[in-house]
């Protein structure tokens, strides 16, 4: 059991490796790079994460863990299209405050990760799985309260909205410009 002391160095570990992969990548990113911008001694980073590979899937978990606990909340509230449609303009207004730069955090690792590392791809997609259940019960719930046609396939829905957000952020990113990212989701709901 980690005490809460160990769990706050445990947090800034990975909140410093979130942030050097997300900007540098993780091919980009050394051990002690991770190190000197938490702060920390080597082992305590081995310590907590085995390697560096074990850190990656960490690092995997905490942004999917970040993206979910920003947008649960507004897709559990999801009581009208337009709500829906504020859901998708909250993620392109974060891109817009990073100068659309990095694109999504889970879809940059995806990116990267996805033919090197079998357990991290998993990892990722593990992520993408949460992702997906939490817009597909909000769209569940909208459809419940009369905001979307009774047959509405709400699985097929949030896996286009899905899907469509990130080509929009990953267009948004290479592109810099926001219209594409708010296009992509508003021409969907």
């Amino acid at each position: 059991m980690i005490t809460r002391k160990g769990q706050v160095t445990r947090d800034r570990i990975l909140a410093a490796a979130a942030a050097l992969f997300y900007e540098h990548g993780v091919a980009g990113t050394s051990t002690e790079d991770v190190q000197a911008a938490a702060g920390i001694s080597a082992s305590q980073l081995y310590h907590y994460f085995a390697d560096k590979r074990s850190l990656t899937r960490a690092v995997v978990d905490y942004q999917a863990d970040a993206i979910l606990g920003f947008q649960e909340p507004m897709l559990a509230r999801l009581d009208s299209l337009d709500a829906l449609r504020s859901w998708a303009a909250a993620i392109v207004d974060i891109q817009r405050g990073n100068g659309f730069r990095g694109g999504c955090p889970l879809g940059s690792l995806a990116s990267e990760l996805a033919e090197s590392d079998s357990a991290a791809r998993e990892d990722v997609a593990a992520g993408y799985r949460r992702w997906h259940d939490a817009i597909r019960a909000g769209l569940s719930d909208l459809r419940d309260r009369g905001g979307l046609v009774d047959g509405a396939d709400v699985d097929q829905l949030a896996t286009a909205l899905l899907t469509s957000l990130q080509g929009g952020l990953l267009l948004a990113k290479v592109l810099r410009d926001g219209e594409i990212g708010r296009a992509s989701c508003r021409e969907r709901v």
